[in-house]
């Protein structure tokens, strides 16, 4: 029977695990993080705390991903911890809800920037996306040597094109066009708390994906070595490079011109040189498409996983003869992808959607580390999280926080997540009878 080759070295997965979190984030959400706290020093520390939960998240994973270094990642880990049932409503939610979400969402922000350069109506932007959601898939299919590859050149090239950015804003920043205030006492948005924790919708979208590397652990060299360290230093990488980025956005642009654009890096370095929208409008497309095609990979060994269990369709074990990939759970994925895309909404309602259901269960993953501690302290351990507890707690309580937070200020999205884990709670009964 074929099986899942070990070929991700540990440059590919911190790759994959920095590729997953640049994709539109960065250079599409930053004027709804200025629309919430309209301040350059609150700004940047918005920022700051979505690095903050994604490393202490990081290095939180990177003991549970030392312990269980299986293919599935957190639907593991969740599953060890609270029972089948557990994992199963994570794995039915990244397939319903989060990845295919994120999928639909990237898509949108990748016509979106197509845009710019060709004017495409409604539909040709969906079209457009579900052409490469499922090209991408198909490359996907081809092989797990494939996907490093194209992760690795993709991610370097996003990173090139920030890094551009980074330098232009610092070289040619004007005092005299663009003031900067970093006084915290002056210009406080009223009701800081909620505005902060609504910012970080946008926020924690962007830094959404370091954990994927966990998924891949059953195609990965080392798998208890590579791992941790690769969703260690995706954390460190994406947070230097999101908080730099935006300084050179409120280096280029004021702010009140930040808050109305969804183009702020193409604006940014129109400042710089007149075609430079365009440079960074392909910059931006090319960065999206990498990520379509991580998030294309990744998830489905969910799936492939919960087959394997017994909890899924018996179907989505099935690994391609040829390919040694997990072909039935990326086709699957693809497929709901491209529904979410022709019956859901905006861009915004589709991130708050995903962003949502994706922080409460990293919440109750992160806190399954205090869980294995007391059932298994004698559990063999690569790893061992750096400031336990405290570094997971802080992961576990500002999670939790912007889960309570978004349930109040965007109910709408909230319930229709919460929906579809209430549906998940029969489908997993449903499953459990069909397969035993």
């Amino acid at each position: 029977m074929p099986q899942l080759d070990r070929k991700l070295t540990l440059f590919g997965l911190t790759m994959i695990a920095v590729g997953s979190c640049i994709g539109s984030g960065i250079f599409v959400t930053p004027y709804e993080i200025v629309r919430a706290v309209p301040h350059h020093g609150f700004v940047l520390i918005v920022w700051s705390v979505g690095g903050v939960i994604a490393l202490t998240g990081a290095l939180t994973f990177a003991e549970l991903g030392g312990m269980f270094p299986k293919a599935g990642g957190v639907y593991i880990f969740l599953k060890e911890a609270y029972g089948e049932l557990a994992g199963f409503l994570y794995g039915w939610v990244i397939l319903l809800v989060i990845n295919t979400g994120a999928l639909a969402a990237l898509g949108i922000a990748l016509a979106e920037y197509l845009s710019y350069f060709y004017p495409l109506g409604y539909w040709g932007k969906v079209i457009t996306a579900i052409i490469v959601i499922a090209g991408l898939t198909g490359v996907n299919l081809i092989g797990v040597n494939t996907s490093q590859w194209f992760a690795n050149i993709f991610t370097g090239l996003k990173l090139l094109a920030i890094a551009g950015i980074i330098v232009a804003g610092l070289v040619f920043f004007d005092p005299s066009k663009v003031q900067l205030h970093f006084n915290l006492a002056e210009g406080t948005p009223e009701n800081l708390g909620s505005a902060l924790l609504l910012a970080l919708i946008g926020v924690l979208w962007s830094f959404g994906g370091w954990h994927h590397a966990s998924y891949l652990a059953g195609e990965a060299v080392e798998p208890q070595r590579t791992v941790p360290r690769a969703m260690v230093f995706g954390a460190l990488i994406v947070t230097a490079t999101y908080v730099l980025a935006n300084l050179a956005y409120m280096l280029l642009l004021p702010l009140d011109a930040i808050a109305h654009t969804t183009r702020v890096a193409g604006e940014a370095i129109a400042q710089v040189v007149s075609f430079g929208g365009k440079m960074v409008a392909i910059a931006i497309a090319i960065s999206i498409f990498g990520t379509i095609g991580i998030y294309t990979m990744s998830a489905p060994r969910i799936y492939f996983a919960m087959a394997q269990d017994r909890i899924f369709f018996e179907e989505l074990s099935f690994v391609h003869p040829r390919f040694h990939t997990p072909s039935n759970a990326m086709l699957l994925q693809a497929g709901w992808a491209i529904l979410l895309l022709l019956f859901w909404g905006t861009f915004s309602e589709l991130i708050t959607y995903v962003t949502f259901m994706d922080i409460a269960f990293m919440a109750l993953a992160g806190f399954s580390v205090f869980i294995f501690r007391r059932k298994l302290p004698d559990a063999k351990r690569p790893y061992r999280t750096w400031g336990y507890p405290v570094v997971p707690g802080i992961f576990v309580l500002i999670s939790s926080a912007f889960v309570v937070n978004t349930l109040i200020q965007r109910p709408v999205q909230a319930i229709a997540g919460l929906g579809f884990l209430l549906l998940g709670i029969g489908a997993y009964y449903l499953f459990r009878s069909l397969n035993t």
